[in-house]
């Protein structure tokens, strides 16, 4: 049975849902050679400012039970290197390009949405308001629906681009805070960022992340992730890009039945680098099996009845 597995994401066309999770899968050429870049969704880039950021110290990265803990604090090579020396790569592979984007101010995420709306080859941002592993105070971006709707509108007015706000797990309210960035402008929305966690070196009484705390990701942040993204199904009328803890694509399924347009694999990169294709594969074979012949129709029906 022929299945079409393509989907929309505001006016951007994926062959397939099946993206990679930014911050797990670098800028792409890294993984290049496990697999062909040609049969994602879409590459999200690893996070980028307008200067490169050496991120935090380390150690920064700490596996936990069904899961891990990082504490990267973003370093990148800066928006002008991206451009220059990475952009040229991926615009060899027929895929779609969002770049993830960040700043430690308005007026920074207003200048770096400005300068990546003016290259070719860029197709959607990825707004990135929900890093659990910053230091205090950048948070408010993703934690207050004042400050999240100020900072998306900005934005919103910047780009031309498809504009998808990455949401963080970290609130009493997601569905809140995805309002928030949906009336704001947002035409996506990436559901959830890691959660924050901390694991403990009862040898030396001290936290094994030299930053303290972190953000947790892999299957053990699944259910919470699910939960959040059939919440916020609920709640929104854009479309969800679902992440956290998929691992295969039975996982995947789930958040596209909660209510996910796309979903977006992480961790499970950085065990098994072919993973996205796996799932890609997966989830053709199972809407063959159930007689499927368009994606679109499973999703949301988690809630039907």
């Amino acid at each position: 049975m022929t299945v079409d597995i393509s989907v929309k994401i505001g006016n951007l066309e994926l062959k397939n849902p099946v993206m990679t999770a930014s911050g797990t899968f670098g800028y792409g050429e890294e993984y290049a050679e496990f697999l062909d870049l040609s049969r994602l969704g879409a590459v999200v880039v690893k996070g980028l400012s307008l200067m490169p950021k050496e991120g935090n110290p380390p150690p920064r990265i700490v596996e936990t039970a069904s899961g891990m803990l990082n504490a990267i604090g973003l370093q990148n090579i800066g928006i002008e290197r991206f451009i220059s020396e990475k952009l040229p790569f991926l615009r060899t592979y027929d895929t779609q390009i969002i770049v993830n984007f960040f700043g430690d101010s308005l007026e920074e995420y207003i200048a770096a949405a400005e300068r990546l709306s003016t290259v070719d080859g860029i197709h959607g941002l990825e707004m990135n308001i929900s890093c659990p592993n910053k230091q205090a105070g950048w948070c408010i971006f993703g934690t207050d629906p004042g400050v999240t709707s100020q900072v998306v509108g900005a934005v919103r007015k910047a780009t031309r681009l498809p504009l998808i706000v990455k949401l963080s797990p970290n609130v009493t309210d997601i569905a809140l805070m995805a309002k928030a960035a949906a009336n704001a402008g947002a035409d996506a929305l990436s559901v959830i960022n890691t959660l924050t966690g901390m694991a403990i070196d009862i040898g030396t009484r001290k936290p094994k992340l030299a930053n303290r705390t972190g953000g947790l990701s892999g299957p053990a942040i699944k259910p919470v992730a699910l939960r959040m993204v059939y919440e916020v199904y609920k709640a929104v009328d854009v479309p969800i890009i679902g992440m956290g803890g998929i691992m295969n694509a039975e996982d995947a399924l789930e958040f596209i039945i909660a209510g996910a347009s796309a979903i977006a694999v992480g961790t499970a990169n950085f065990i098994h680098p072919t993973v996205s294709i796996d799932i890609i594969d997966g989830i053709t074979a199972f809407l063959a099996q159930e007689h499927i012949a368009d994606i679109n129709s499973l999703r949301g029906t988690a809630h039907a009845g």
